[in-house]
């Protein structure tokens, strides 16, 4: 037994075959990652051919397309291209499968082309018991689509849904968009200045020589991205009340339900939702008013009023962000409802004149206003900054002298 225990004492203390123990340890390893980067080179160079061969046959069916004297045969046309330049992957390749499809918002205005190979390799299929198969899709199209994107949509279907006035100054570089389809749908007086890219409707548009180049009139598909999304509700009943003395005297608001909620004191709401149950959401007094990650929903005949009457307040405002809605009941809506800083109800049914903007206020507000049922004005007073402010409302009248700036 002596013996015996001695001799194993000496195997562990002899150290001269570790490094082909290390070795034949790591060779599985070193094998499988050596296996693994052939396979993947193989991949890789399937997909550069595959992609190339339905990219140049998309391009050769959406050409054919684009000529009536060729368009019956675009198929053949993108058949003849995937032909000519697949080669190391024709034997494993699947046939192209073409189709006609949608492409930003235009109707069949594009091809399709998709294929695959299929084959087995040594190493990956040795693990997964299946052949590799790499997919490619192309798609050209061969007519304009109608995808346009704006920061001020007037939602009113018939008649001028989009006024501007006087010598009103308005620039908004991301676009103007009405959805009326009459004549008219847009207005813009010959004394307004309007810095835009774009001006779509599904109407014609009365504007000025300077814009006519960036006008699109007859435009398919312009529609409310927002049209089936309903409102967030905070069902707590508050009140407002400015409480302190002096200059410290000011409101402190907490998320809730309002029966209007009209500005007297320097006022900072917490962030969250603020319901305005009827009467006016009045913020044009001169006081400053800072909601940071705040949504205002209006109903019951509730109504708007921003800007101020003065230069000396300071008006804040930015919405919640879409993770705000997140684990909660508006989870499946917080894409769309993240940056909304103002959401009237669709049965809100507010009396002219409507919403309004006005006044010399610095203001600073960001997010959307999303007025489906009401009139918005911008009067001739209001002065109104912000980096990212977007504007949805059924009809939308900026009058002589405002400056607004999106």
């Amino acid at each position: 037994m002596n013996a015996i225990l001695g001799f194993f004492h000496k195997i562990r203390s002899n150290l001269s075959g570790n490094a082909t123990m290390l070795v034949a340890l790591g060779m599985p390893a070193l094998i499988g990652g050596g296996g693994f980067a052939v396979d993947t080179a193989q991949w890789y160079m399937w997909k550069r051919e595959l992609q190339h061969s339905v990219d140049q046959a998309a391009y050769a069916g959406a050409l054919a397309l684009a000529n009536d004297d060729s368009k019956s045969y675009y198929s053949t046309r993108a058949i003849q291209e995937f032909d000519t330049n697949i080669d190391k992957v024709k034997s494993f390749a699947s046939r192209p499968n073409i189709t006609i499809a949608n492409y930003a918002s235009g109707v069949d205005n594009s091809v399709i082309v998709s294929a695959t190979a299929s084959k087995s390799l040594p190493f990956s299929s040795f693990l997964t018991g299946k052949a590799a198969t790499i997919r490619a899709t192309a798609q050209a199209s061969f007519a304009p689509g109608g995808t346009y994107q704006a920061c001020l949509v007037a939602l009113r279907e018939d008649g001028t849904a989009l006024d501007i006035g006087g010598n009103a100054t308005v620039s908004a570089k991301c676009g103007l968009a009405a959805l009326s389809c009459d004549d008219d749908a847009v207005v813009i007086d010959g004394s307004a200045t309007v810095d835009t890219d774009s001006i779509v409707t599904c109407g014609t548009a009365d504007v000025p020589e300077d814009n006519e180049d960036v006008v699109t009139e007859g435009a398919s598909g312009l529609t409310d991205i927002y049209a089936d999304l309903d409102p967030p509700t905070d069902d707590r009943p508050r009140q407002y009340e400015c409480t302190g003395k002096g200059k410290n005297i000011q409101a402190s608001l907490q998320p809730g339900t309002y029966q209007g909620l009209v500005v007297k004191c320097t006022t900072v709401l917490t962030k969250g939702i603020y319901v305005i149950d009827g009467g006016v959401l009045d913020l044009s007094a001169n006081y400053n008013v800072t909601g940071l990650g705040v949504v205002f929903i209006l109903k019951n005949g509730a109504t708007v009023k921003l800007g101020g009457n003065g230069n000396g307040n300071r008006i804040s405002l930015t919405p919640p962000s879409s993770s705000f809605y997140e684990g909660t009941t508006y989870a499946a809506d917080a894409k769309l409802l993240g940056d909304i800083l103002i959401f009237e109800d669709r049965n809100n049914n507010a009396s002219d004149p409507g919403h309004i903007m006005n006044g010399n206020s610095n203001s600073l507000i960001e997010g959307l206003l999303y007025f489906p049922k009401g009139n918005l004005r911008v009067n001739g007073t209001a002065d109104v900054s912000a980096q990212c402010l977007q504007i949805s409302a059924y009809t939308i009248k900026v009058m002589g002298g405002a400056r607004a700036k999106s």
